[in-house]
């Protein structure tokens, strides 16, 4: 008897529409690149090592997921769009950082919360259109949306932030949890998307507003 392979799990675009997510995670990829430009810049570092750690901040978490998924070349690498937009922040970081500095933190702490909600859930759907399981969703999303930071961490000597601050990868793990249940439960991309999105984003925001983190033992 012939083995016949599952059908493959066909991925869907959130409810925004193509046009508006790709614009939206344009602008995520480059708030990404920002940051990790920022801190680099505070570190001390010239401004190869400036746009080197924000391109990676930028765009990391989903190469990796993408590794790890066997779709390559990553879809980060396929068009030049993201490269750019991480490029461009990079550089803006670099050249106007007393400008960065000076931006209001809460805004900046909200926009980088709807980057983290949209990389995790749609890091997430893209592990569950492979065929992956819910624990393998779980952890693709999470790392495409934290994956870059942990790098930038690692390169500028400090405990990385994912691991020690308020829920932020703990936002992003219950997101992709979500929207990989749901996606297993309904079938329904969009609806799964949206859920998911809203719980990563709200608990990501909870932290920033009111202090929220996990149990530690010091």
């Amino acid at each position: 008897m012939t083995d016949v392979a599952p059908a493959a799990r066909v991925p869907s675009r959130p409810a925004l529409g193509a046009r508006a997510f790709d614009v939206l995670d344009i602008a995520a990829t480059a708030l990404f690149g920002l940051e990790g430009a920022a801190a680099a810049a505070h570190a001390g570092f010239d401004l190869l090592g400036v746009v080197v750690v924000g391109l990676i901040v930028a765009l990391a978490g989903g190469v990796l997921r993408d590794v790890l998924l066997g779709d390559l070349p990553p879809a980060a690498l396929r068009t030049p769009s993201r490269i750019i937009a991480g490029l461009v922040a990079a550089l803006v970081a670099f050249v106007f950082l007393e400008v960065v500095d000076a931006f209001p933190v809460l805004p900046l702490q909200i926009l980088d919360a709807v980057g983290l909600a949209l990389f995790a859930v749609t890091g997430a759907q893209k592990a569950w259109a492979s065929g992956a399981n819910l624990w393998v969703v779980t952890i693709l999303g999470t790392l495409a949306a934290t994956g870059g930071g942990v790098i930038r961490d690692v390169l500028l000597a400090r405990t990385p932030y994912v691991l020690s601050e308020s829920i932020y990868g703990t936002a992003a793990a219950a997101g992709a949890a979500v929207t990989g249940i749901l996606l297993a439960v309904t079938g329904r991309p969009r609806l799964a998307l949206g859920v998911g999105f809203v719980v990563a984003l709200a608990l990501r925001l909870g932290a920033v507003i009111w202090d929220w983190s996990l149990p530690r033992i010091a």
